[in-house]
């Protein structure tokens, strides 16, 4: 018992660890590279999470923030798309590498007084700093209990939160839909869908450059992050097979389409039933690493770093040993 809760407390220590540090290096040496998407939408891409920008009439909302060291970066890449006021920050979810640029950014803003009043967007109706939208959950994981340090500046919590399954905003002539999928990368992940561009952006639900983290001690759980992949699947329509269409925006790497989800969601699919398989056969964690349910998808999503295969693998065997039976 002493064994598993030591090992238990260790993954809940690195997953912390991977929420909350910057990496090690020289944000000095980092560029922000600007890359359209379609209709209103750009992406930016640098140290951290992908940014997705939205521009237009009304003025600007970015989804994440990146690092804090990044946010001048982020500012000069954001005015060579657009002048127009920073209104709206969308966080997808807690984590540092998404949200600690959130008060920089927040400040060199403007929210609109009243919500969303297209007609209301000139400088009396506005006042200092964006508004910042996540899931309410990302309010209770940034700020603390009166009384207790809190993990992160209050300038970087969310302003404007949400409980229910969905928050919609009209936002330069677009529909967004903000979708709260429960329990798949962390307790409070939203998924941005900008309805006329025809883009989503995903947050760290779906990645390119790692396995998925699932962050037990954040909420997350495998098969509510699978359950979150089929929704944006849901929402995706191609103009021929895989091609064309919605395009998304992963949390990290490069931009996708309908094809690179489908992949992930079958990666994630078979290692699921792989896993469930070795548990209901009652064998142990180093059992099932032994094993290597992932070998195959190794090549792809293997991380030697932040976040590695092994680190993947434990976290997804305590998540489905929960709902497993024997």
């Amino acid at each position: 018992m002493k064994t598993k809760l030591l090992a238990l407390f260790a993954a809940v220590l690195a997953v912390s660890a991977l929420a909350q540090r910057a990496p090690q290096q020289n944000f000095d040496n980092v560029e922000i590279h600007v890359l359209p998407v379609q209709g209103n939408i750009y992406m930016l891409v640098g140290a951290g999470g992908n940014i997705t920008v939205q521009v237009g009439r009304d003025g600007v909302l970015l989804v994440d923030t990146e690092y804090a060291q990044l946010s001048d970066k982020i500012l000069a890449a954001i005015r060579t798309l657009s002048n127009g006021p920073l209104r709206y920050i969308i966080d997808t979810h807690y984590h540092a590498d998404h949200t600690s640029g959130n008060e920089n950014l927040r400040n060199a803003g403007k929210s609109i007084i009243g919500g969303n009043v297209a007609g209301d967007l000139g400088a009396a109706a506005a006042t200092e700093g964006a508004a910042i939208v996540a899931h309410f959950n990302v309010l209770k994981r940034m700020s603390a209990p009166t009384g207790a340090q809190s993990p992160t500046s209050s300038g970087a919590w969310p302003t404007s939160t949400y409980q229910s399954d969905e928050k919609k905003l009209w936002f330069n002539n677009e529909g967004i839909e903000i979708i709260h999928p429960e329990n798949a990368h962390t307790d409070g992940d939203s998924i941005v869908f900008f309805r006329k561009s025809d883009v989503i952006s995903t947050g760290d639900i779906f990645t390119m450059t790692s396995y998925p983290i699932i962050d037990l001690a954040g909420g997350g759980s495998y098969q509510g992050l699978l359950d979150a992949v089929n929704k944006i699947n849901d929402l995706v329509i191609t103009v021929y097979g895989q091609d064309g269409g919605t395009l998304i925006i992963p949390g990290h790497g490069r931009l996708c389409d309908a094809g690179d989800l489908l992949n992930y969601r079958e990666m994630l699919t078979i290692i699921r039933d792989r896993m469930v398989d070795m548990i209901k056969k009652g064998m142990t964690l180093e059992q099932v690493k032994a094993a290597k349910p992932t070998v195959d998808y190794d090549p792809l999503y293997a991380a030697s770093t932040v976040w590695t295969t092994d680190m993947f693998v434990e976290a997804a065997y305590k998540s489905l040993s929960q709902t497993t039976k024997k």
